[in-house]
């Protein structure tokens, strides 16, 4: 072949490589996306069910009368039952807060005769990490009421049941959550005849403490939920 006819077909030979060249680079990038596109994302669960170690337990009790000085003794008087009361049953003065006493006057603004003008309200709050001790206590309120103090349902403040050691069981649940993740990626890999990769992408849901049920606000439920997408590969 000439130097001429070689020099002629160089130009073509080159546009057909580099046309074979892109072709090849295409391919391997459309193989590429199909496989970044072949994802599972799947969410893992994990429960457990733990005792309430802190219960915070308002006593709220009251004293009416017409003579507020005479109300003031009463209430007085009737904390110091109140504490006994705790006293007896194993609490100690550190658990035992003491809150100002409210005072009302429910004849102003009003005119006639008022019965009961006045009336002190008082709360002792019990704050202890035996919570055993404090369910038994709130059975036993029965006996103050038996003394003569009038005791009131607050619905400012509430018993409350707390969980405090979550951060002790937030590596293990976190743990439980991705395997059951996982176990649910290798379920729907097996049903579609591929097998699970590496992780493409994971969120850790929030950590929820919930009561068990609504007679047992003793027993916490603590629950996480994980999302975790993961790469698809041939089996």
């Amino acid at each position: 072949m000439s130097n001429t006819s070689w020099s002629n077909l160089m130009p073509g030979v080159a546009v057909a490589l580099g046309i074979a060249f892109a072709g090849a680079a295409v391919a391997d990038g459309l193989a590429k996306a199909r496989a970044a596109r072949r994802v599972v994302t799947v969410k893992g669960l994990a429960e457990r069910e733990v005792d309430a170690n802190l219960a915070l337990w308002p006593i709220v009790f009251q004293a009416r009368g017409d003579v507020l000085a005479e109300v003031h003794a009463e209430i007085e008087a009737d904390t110091e039952r109140v504490l006994r009361f705790l006293h007896e049953r194993g609490f100690a003065d550190e658990e035992i807060a003491r809150s100002e006493p409210r005072v009302t006057d429910h004849g102003l603004g009003r005119t006639g005769e008022v019965r009961d003008r006045f009336s002190i309200e008082a709360t002792l709050a019990v704050r202890s990490p035996a919570v055993a001790r404090v369910t038994g206590a709130r059975q036993a309120a029965g006996k103050l009421v038996g003394q003569g103090i009038e005791l009131v349902q607050s619905y400012e403040w509430n018993t409350q049941y707390l969980f405090t050691g979550l951060d002790e069981l937030k590596p293990e649940m976190i743990a439980a959550a991705t395997r059951d993740a996982r176990r649910a990626a290798q379920q729907f890999a097996e049903d579609s005849g591929s097998a699970v990769g590496s992780i493409r992408n994971a969120q850790q849901g929030y950590f929820s403490i919930a009561n068990r049920d609504a007679f047992s606000p003793q027993k916490k439920r603590v629950r996480v939920v994980t999302t975790i997408q993961y790469f698809l590969t041939d089996d």
